[in-house]
C-alpha cells in the first residue's frame, strides 16, 4: 500500500485506533439490534457471522439530526460519499473503494436503481420514510448476482408501531439557504392487522452548485440551484392464525432538482412498489415469496426551459425464498431470483430490455460449539452476457473472553449497463461482466467498555468496463484492472457517561494496467460521533476527515481534490414525553472544500426542528 506519512493527521489517528483495535461496525453506541436480514436474506445473529455489517435503526437517524441519506452513509465505515454540490445533486457511494455502481442497492428486498447508469439516486431517497439502513461490505453476489461486488445497502421503509392505538407522528424544521421540512405518520396495529402512512417534504433554495469552469463541458451559472422532494409511503400486512403473513408496501419520492450544466433541471421520480407472502411449509421451514417493482423516472430541461431529455428505467423482480432449520445449529436458506430491466427513452438504445435469472443456496452452521460458517453459491443467466457462477465463504471463532475472529472469501460480478451496452454512439454489445476475488480477515471483540473490530482485505477486479479509443473507435472494452487494499477500525464505547464511536479507513485503490490510484476516493478517513444525555437534554458532536483524492481526467490523476476535515455540533431538549425541540450546526469551522472538482459544498449551517409524538 502506498505511504501515507504526508498525512499526519491520519497516521495519528491511526496510531490512536490500531493499537486497541478501534472498530465496531454498529453505528449506534446505545445496544444495537443482534440480527441482521442482508448478510444472510434471512435473519441472522451478528456474532456468528464473518461479514462485515453496520446497521442505522430510526433512532440513529433521529439522535444524529441527520437531513439526507448521503449525510448518514457518510458515518459509516468503508463508505465514501462523492456530492456534486447540496441537496438532491448527484451523489456517488464507494464502498471499499471498488465504482459506486458495484454497490447493490435493496429498498425493502427490491432491487433499485436505474438500469442506464447502473447507480441509484441516493440523494433523492427521503431520510424520514426510512426505518432502517444495513449496509454489508464485501462481495455477495453469491447471494444476491449482479452489483454486489463492493457491498449491498438495505433500506427498509418505516414500519408500523407495535401499538393498537394509532401512533401519530409529526416534524417540522427549517434552517439554513432557506431549507424547510415537514413530515408527519400515523401507524399502528388492528388485531393481528398492521398499518403505516408517512408523508415528507423538503424544500431548498441551496447553494450554487459548481465553480465557473472552462473547455468544452465548461460552464459559467452563478446562481443558486434548489432542490424540492415530496416523499410518500404506505405498508399494510396481516398475520393468519397459521403463521402465514401478508404484506404490501409502497414508497415514492418524486420533485425537482437544479443543477450547473446543459441539461440544468431534473424532474424525477422514484418509487417502489412490492408485496410478500411467507408461510410455514413444515415445522421447520419456511418459506416466502416476494414481488415488486421500481422506477427510476427523470425529465430533463435546458436553462431555457425547453425540454432536453427523457429517461424512465424499470425493473421487476420475483423471489423465491426458503429457510430451512436443521437441528439448532445448522440452516440452509435456498431460492431463486427473476428480473427484467427496462428502458424507455429519447434517446434510442438498440436494446429495451433484458432479463436475469438466478439460483442460490445457502449453509449457516455451528461446529466444536465456538466455530461458525457460512458458505453460498449461486448460478445467473444474464440475457445480455451469459452465464455467471459466484460463491463465498466466511469462518468466525468466538472466543470465551469475549475475542473474535473472522476470515472469508468471495468472488462477485457486475452486469454491463444499458448506457454501457447500447448508448448510441459509444455502447459495445460485446461487453462481458466485471468480475472480482476478495479475501479478508480481521479480530474483534465485545467487552463491558468497548465493542470492536478490525479487517484488512484485498479486492482484486478484471474485465472493468473502460470508455477509451481502440483502433480509432471511441467506446467501452473490457480492458481495466484493480487492485485495493484496506484495512477498516472501528471501536464504540461508553465512558463517564459519554459515548463514543471511532471509525478509520485506509486504502489502496490502485489501476493496475497505469498504476495510480483510482479516481475519487479519498485514501484515508477517520470518523468520530460523542454523545450525552443530561437530564431532558442531548447534546453531540460529529468529526469527519479524509484525505486528498484525485479527479477523474484523461491525463493521469494531474487534478487532486483536498482533504478536508468538518465537525458537527447537535443538541435537543425533549420538552416533555410528546416534544421534542432540536437544533444543529454542521460545519462549525466554515471549511470550505470539495469532494469533486469544482462541485461545491455547503458552508457553516444549521437546522431547527421540532418534533411530536403522541
Amino acid at each position: 500500500m502506498q505511504s501515507y506519512s504526508s498525512k499526519p493527521f491520519f497516521v495519528a489517528g491511526a496510531l490512536i485506533a490500531l493499537p486497541i483495535v478501534p472498530t465496531f461496525s454498529h453505528a449506534s453506541s446505545d445496544k444495537l439490534p443482534e440480527t441482521v436480514v442482508t448478510a444472510t436474506r434471512s435473519d441472522a445473529a451478528r456474532n456468528e457471522l464473518a461479514t462485515a455489517t453496520t446497521v442505522f435503526t430510526r433512532d440513529d437517524i433521529v439522535k444524529r439530526q441527520v437531513r439526507t441519506l448521503p449525510e448518514l452513509l457518510k458515518m459509516a465505515p468503508g463508505v465514501d460519499v462523492v456530492e456534486q454540490g447540496g441537496y438532491g445533486k448527484a451523489t456517488s457511494i464507494f464502498m471499499r473503494g471498488t465504482n459506486s455502481d458495484h454497490i447493490l442497492v435493496l429498498i425493502d428486498g427490491i432491487r433499485a436503481g436505474s438500469v442506464t447508469t447502473g447507480t441509484t439516486a441516493f440523494q433523492f431517497i427521503p431520510i424520514d420514510q426510512i426505518e432502517r439502513v444495513e449496509i454489508v461490505r464485501g462481495p455477495n453476489s453469491a447471494l444476491y448476482g449482479t452489483e454486489a461486488i463492493g457491498g449491498v445497502i438495505q433500506i427498509f421503509t418505516r414500519k408500523a408501531a407495535q401499538t393498537d392505538q394509532p401512533t401519530l407522528t409529526f416534524e417540522t424544521g427549517g434552517g439554513s439557504y432557506d431549507t424547510f421540512t415537514n413530515a408527519g405518520s400515523v401507524s399502528g396495529r388492528w388485531g393481528n392487522s398492521w398499518y403505516a402512512l408517512g408523508a415528507s417534504h423538503l424544500n431548498s433554495q441551496g447553494i450554487n452548485a459548481r465553480q465557473p469552469t472552462t473547455g468544452f463541458f465548461g460552464v459559467d451559472h452563478p446562481d443558486r440551484d434548489g432542490f424540492h422532494n415530496t416523499g410518500i409511503s404506505a405498508r399494510a400486512g396481516h398475520r393468519f392464525d397459521n403463521d402465514a403473513e401478508i404484506e404490501a408496501f409502497f414508497t415514492r419520492s418524486f420533485g425537482k432538482t437544479e443543477f450547473d450544466g446543459n441539461p440544468n433541471k431534473t424532474d424525477f421520480v422514484n418509487q417502489t412498489v412490492g408485496t410478500s407472502l411467507a408461510f410455514d411449509v413444515l415445522d421447520h421451514w419456511r418459506s416466502s415469496l416476494r414481488f415488486g417493482q421500481t422506477e427510476d423516472l427523470g425529465d430533463n430541461f435546458r436553462p431555457d426551459g425547453g425540454f432536453f431529455s427523457q429517461f424512465d428505467t424499470t425493473r421487476w423482480t420475483a423471489s423465491w425464498l426458503n429457510d430451512i432449520a436443521l437441528g439448532n445449529d445448522h440452516r440452509v436458506t435456498w431460492g431463486s431470483d427473476y428480473r427484467v430491466d427496462e428502458v424507455q427513452s429519447t434517446t434510442r438504445y438498440v436494446e429495451t430490455s433484458r432479463y436475469d435469472v438466478g439460483v442460490f443456496g445457502q449453509w449457516h452452521g455451528r461446529l466444536l460449539e465456538q466455530h461458525f460458517i457460512n458458505a453460498a453459491l449461486r448460478w445467473d443467466e444474464n440475457q445480455a452476457f451469459g452465464d455467471s457462477v459466484t460463491g463465498n465463504i466466511g469462518w468466525r471463532f468466538n472466543w470465551h473472553h469475549g475475542l473474535s475472529a473472522f476470515a472469508s472469501f468471495g468472488n462477485a460480478f457486475k452486469a454491463p449497463t444499458f448506457n454501457q451496452l447500447y448508448f448510441p454512439g459509444f455502447g459495445n454489445p460485446d461487453l462481458q461482466a466485471e468480475t472480482s476475488n476478495s479475501v479478508e480477515a480481521g479480530v474483534g471483540g465485545s467487552h463491558d467498555w468497548a465493542n470492536w473490530q478490525v479487517r484488512a482485505y484485498q479486492t482484486r477486479i478484471d474485465d472493468l468496463i473502460v470508455f477509451t479509443s481502440q483502433g480509432g473507435v471511441f467506446s467501452a472494452f473490457n480492458i481495466g484492472k484493480a487492485q485495493i487494499n484496506g484495512i477498516e477500525g472501528e471501536i464504540s464505547s461508553e465512558f463517564l457517561g459519554w459515548r463514543h464511536a471511532l471509525n478509520m479507513n485506509l486504502i489502496d485503490p490502485q489501476d493496475r494496467i497505469s498504476n495510480r490510484r483510482l479516481p475519487r476516493r479519498a485514501a484515508q478517513t477517520l470518523s468520530y460521533d460523542v454523545s450525552r444525555s443530561f437530564g431532558d437534554f442531548d447534546i453531540g458532536g460529529h468529526v469527519l476527515a479524509q484525505g486528498s483524492r484525485y479527479e477523474h481526467d484523461f491525463s493521469g490523476n494531474t487534478t487532486e481534490v483536498d482533504g478536508f476535515a468538518t465537525v458537527d455540533l447537535r443538541t435537543a431538549w425533549h420538552i416533555d414525553k410528546h416534544w421534542t425541540l432540536s437544533g444543529k450546526l454542521n460545519n462549525l469551522l466554515d471549511k470550505t472544500y470539495q469532494t469533486a472538482n469544482t462541485y461545491n459544498n455547503f458552508g457553516r449551517n444549521f437546522f431547527f426542528t421540532i418534533h411530536y409524538s403522541n
